[in-house]
């Protein structure tokens, strides 16, 4: 066999990215992991281009790590990807190692470079090109109308404890929706007594619970548009409306090809069993990692199928039977919804990765 010699062979470039908000610091290594170069690049679209025509510069670009794919990094990594580019999603460097070479932007992205190179990491980031980035970004905006509708809720209930008598009065015994239909009819008047004030006060909270009411449900519509659109076998789960759906598929992303098994999915979730074994003693522990959310929804999903599905309450009947606690029998039904949904949205979304959105009416 004849011998080669590294001058005779297209040298392999790995890049790491530090990313930032205004700038990303990219380093490029060999296939030794010997230091290429190291370079600071804008944090846009003529810097992404000036930024992978300097990796190219090295040789035949294989395998990129970008810090922060879900956030400052979301641009660069799409870029990269659009290019023919293998991207990987790189966690910050380890804190042993911080604390023993120092932090800087070019030692990050350097270490991001040895990461990949090393296998360390192998995590594929999420398109965000497709449906499912769409209903990300309107959970986002939902989130925020909840949050804030339930504090104009609070505040309205805060200063009718310290209104006036009179004005107290006329709302003992009312609901709140009651409450806040009698303060949203309150007419504008002076507001130089505690009593004018006040009614100002509930007036201008009620208005706006009611609009962000309005807002919730403009963006509950278009989420079950696109939910609909992008794994309508999903809604057909039993217990599986459209807040689950949607908090499980912006888990995954619009490539579930990203994840390698429905086991991966359950890790994402935090349902999959931990091995906490150890000698002869073989035991498994609850996993309290992974998106809080995604495993909220699980719980929930669960919950509903206890109360309504005549399956999962036999199967619960039966573990109790077997001496198994509620709590640990939930957390069986969790990992075995995970395995269902995960299947669902692999198949769903492998079948339309790429068909147009309808506009929401």
């Amino acid at each position: 066999m004849a011998v080669t010699t590294m001058t005779d062979t297209t040298r392999l470039v790995t890049g790491g990215v530090d990313t930032h908000k205004d700038f990303h610091v990219v380093a490029a290594v060999d296939e030794l992991g010997r230091e290429l170069g190291v370079e600071q690049f804008p944090a846009t679209g003529p810097g992404y281009r000036a930024l992978l025509r300097w990796l190219q510069a090295f040789g035949t670009i294989d395998t990129v790590g970008v810090e922060g794919t879900g956030a400052w990094g979301a641009g660069l990594a799409r870029h990269l990807a659009g290019a023919g580019v293998r991207v990987i999603e790189v966690h910050r460097p380890n804190r042993q190692d911080r604390r023993r070479y120092g932090k800087s932007d070019p030692t990050d992205a350097r270490s991001a470079a040895l990461a990949v190179l090393a296998g360390r990491e192998t995590a594929s980031p999420k398109t965000g090109d497709g449906a499912v980035e769409s209903i990300r970004l309107l959970r986002v905006a939902r989130r925020s109308a909840m949050k804030a509708r339930t504090q104009a809720a609070n505040q309205l209930y805060a200063v009718l404890d310290t209104a006036p008598e009179p004005l107290r009065a006329r709302f003992r015994g009312l609901s709140l929706p009651q409450k806040m239909k009698l303060s949203a009819g309150f007419h504008r008047g002076p507001v130089d007594t505690p009593a004018g004030a006040a009614k100002l006060t509930l007036r201008t909270l009620a208005r706006r619970w009611r609009d962000l009411g309005d807002e919730i449900v403009m963006l509950d519509a278009h989420l079950r548009q696109l939910v609909t659109r992008a794994a309508p076998g999903l809604l057909e789960l039993p217990s599986v409306g459209t807040q689950h759906a949607s908090t499980l598929l912006a888990l995954v992303g619009d490539n579930p090809d990203r994840l390698t098994n429905e086991r991966s999915f359950a890790a994402l979730c935090g349902a999959s069993p931990l091995d906490a074994s150890s000698g002869k003693q073989q035991r498994h522990r609850l996993n309290r990692g992974g998106d809080r959310d995604a495993n909220s929804a699980l719980h929930m999903i669960v919950v509903s199928r206890l109360r309504w599905d005549r399956p999962t309450q036999t199967y619960m009947a039966r573990r109790l039977a077997e001496g198994r606690t509620r709590k640990e029998i939930i957390r069986c039904l969790k990992r075995y919804v995970a395995r269902e949904i995960y299947k669902a949205i692999a198949a769903e979304l492998a079948l339309q990765p790429a068909r147009p959105l309808a506009r929401a009416a």
